[in-house]
């Protein structure tokens, strides 16, 4: 999705048009969930997925259209009897996708900037486009980007109880929703709730669960003392590696909150206690240490003579991972990264 957003930016920026299809709504066994999005550009090459198939051959050839009118229209797909893929495999449900012609004004450009900086920083925003009908499936299309701090920006009009609706459940909001107000149309997605993982420890379990997670749309954040381990050449998929120059500051200028994942793979117990001290006063939603559970014995033990409470130390998934009778890095991380999908999951 981000990679959709910059190259939205690079073209709009380049004073280049495009066309971007967003599933607005999906029912039965549809192939993507609402929210799912393709760019798609003036010369018919496309960027990301809504479904493959016969579906999305007619969504790009519904974009030449769209390019030519610059005109954004809706189409809905009945897909209860239509062989979708080579494979002979019959989708059963249907989807409702918006087909939007976006022109390169400095408005658009700015509001899909501010949502690039947004991303870039791991905060959590909403993305409202209201939809409003024009003649025949046509409709104007206008957005607003809603930070965390509630601040707005962007020319769709909100009615007041749906924006109430989203400042009331914005934290918790992780799927898109279409609201249907007055013969007008809003849908309202999160962004940025993916969760970040961040990774105390740049060792090889640490390189395999980065790799991973970034597989399964976390934002990770790679942290050590060693520059010759924790270097972006090495850990190339994560969004940021940062050196300390100890772990005694470890959470210094990062924002950790509920959608914060905090994984302790540091290569020693002193070091793993000295992290974990700290990431026990966060509000973090997850909180891992590897290690056998003599290892966790000794560093609770350690902790509760400094006045952390038992209570305080339950929060912890020590040994980490999930129980698949892991062996190796790779095994490790897969053990690892399915454990944080399933607390991401019942959050």
């Amino acid at each position: 999705m981000q990679e959709q957003i910059n190259t939205v930016c690079q073209m709009l920026k380049q004073g280049q048009p495009c066309v971007m299809a967003l599933v607005l709504h999906q029912a039965g066994s549809a192939p993507r969930a609402a929210g799912a999005r393709m760019l798609i550009k003036p010369d018919g090459k496309i960027l990301g997925t809504i479904g493959g198939g016969i579906m999305e051959a007619n969504v790009i050839e519904a974009a030449r259209e769209v390019f030519d009118s610059q005109k954004s229209i809706t189409k809905t797909f009945d897909m209860t009897s239509t062989i979708v893929d080579s494979a002979d495999m019959i989708c059963g449900g249907r989807m409702e996708i918006l087909i939007e012609y976006c022109t390169p004004e400095k408005e658009l450009l700015r509001l899909f900037n501010d949502l690039r900086h947004e991303l870039d920083r791991y905060r959590k925003c909403l993305l409202v486009t209201e939809l409003m009908p024009l003649s025949g499936n046509t409709w104007q299309v206008r957005r607003a980007l809603i930070r965390k701090n509630e601040s707005i920006y962007g020319d769709a009009v909100i009615p007041v109880h749906l924006n109430a609706e989203i400042k009331a459940n914005m934290a918790n909001m992780r799927n898109p929703v279409l609201r249907e107000i007055d013969g007008q149309r809003f849908f309202v997605e999160p962004y940025a709730n993916m969760g970040t993982v961040y990774l105390f420890g740049a060792g090889h379990v640490a390189l395999e669960v980065a790799n991973l997670a970034k597989n399964v749309d976390f934002q990770t954040v790679v942290m050590d003392d060693r520059r010759e381990f924790a270097n972006s050449d090495r850990f190339v998929t994560a969004d940021e590696v940062i050196v300390r120059p100890s772990f005694e500051h470890a959470l210094e200028g990062l924002e950790i909150d509920e959608d914060s994942y905090m994984v302790i793979l540091t290569r020693g117990h002193s070091y793993d206690n000295t992290v974990l001290r700290q990431v026990l006063r966060t509000s973090a939603g997850y909180i891992g240490m590897i290690g056998s559970t003599r290892k966790r014995d000794t560093i609770y033990k350690a902790l509760q003579n400094e006045g952390v409470s038992a209570r305080e130390l339950e929060r912890v998934h020590c040994p980490i991972g999930l129980a698949i009778k892991a062996q190796t890095p790779e095994e490790i991380a897969v053990s690892v990264v399915a454990e944080l999908i399933q607390s991401r999951a019942s959050q």
